[in-house]
């Protein structure tokens, strides 16, 4: 009769190793960023205009907190076999598809730009002269302009822009280019959803984020035509006032 308590309590020490070792595993996840996933690295030097080839590509496992968007992972290796490189890549340094986006290579489409998981979903903009400032690479924040309540929101935070125009490379090009006011942006199905409703009801525009800005804000508020002529509104989303002009000088040099 003695030995069933000793063996409940052994399957229950057992089962606390068990579920500790698990917390301890996770919370060591955590701690040091999370699962992790192998992105593409150069194995050997990859320079500027020339093909890419699977010999020059090798896998680094990096903590999935630390991945940029702008990472190539390894399952799409395949992907960038052949393509033409558009910076010079030095050893043992992650490949972004930036570094790929500006190829002239016949077999290169859009397609091939979409991330695994996303969708490239050309949107409208309200402003033609923008267009060319926006680059192919950039990360841009879409906002959105509703013609019924006169009301500006922001839809969607650091999105990865795949084409300005019809142009996807980051290089800019000598020769003319019909005027479009199209971005291509990498999204998932369901912001795809978002902006195609956004585009419906009113005008889209986008304002361009360092590429090293990877915060996303939780809660921002929409904010209405009257809080152009509302100054206490403006203070309260945080537009800074101007005080006057600022004077300038530049620091004499010591000869």
């Amino acid at each position: 009769m003695k030995i069933r308590p000793a063996l409940i309590g052994l399957l229950a020490g057992v089962a606390g190793a068990v579920l500790l070792f698990l917390y301890l595993r996770r919370f060591e996840q955590e701690v040091s960023g999370g699962p992790r996933v192998g992105l593409l690295v150069a194995v050997a030097p990859i320079v500027r205009n020339k093909p890419i080839t699977a010999e020059m590509l090798g896998t680094r496992n990096v903590p999935i907190a630390y991945v940029d968007e702008r990472a190539i992972r390894a399952s799409d290796k395949d992907k960038i076999i052949g393509l033409v490189a558009t910076t010079n890549v030095t050893v043992e340094q992650t490949i972004a598809w930036t570094d790929v986006i500006a190829t002239t290579d016949s077999q290169r489409d859009l397609s091939a730009l979409v991330q695994p998981g996303n969708r490239a979903m050309p949107v409208r903009l309200a402003f033609d002269e923008q267009v060319p400032l926006v680059r192919p690479g950039d990360f841009v924040d879409v906002l959105a302009v509703y013609n019924d309540t006169h009301e500006s929101t922001v839809l969607l935070q650091r999105v990865l822009v795949l084409a300005s125009g019809m142009e996807t490379g980051n290089e800019r090009s000598d020769k003319r280019q019909l005027r479009m006011p199209l971005l291509t942006l990498s999204v998932s199905l369901q912001e795809g959803q978002l902006l195609a409703l956004a585009m419906a009801r009113g005008a889209l525009t986008v304002v361009v984020r360092s590429p090293q800005d990877q915060t996303v804000a939780e809660t921002l508020p929409d904010i209405s035509a009257a809080t152009l002529t509302d100054s206490t509104k403006r203070e309260s989303i945080g537009v800074r006032r101007r005080a006057g002009p600022i004077k300038l000088q530049a620091e004499q040099l010591s000869r």
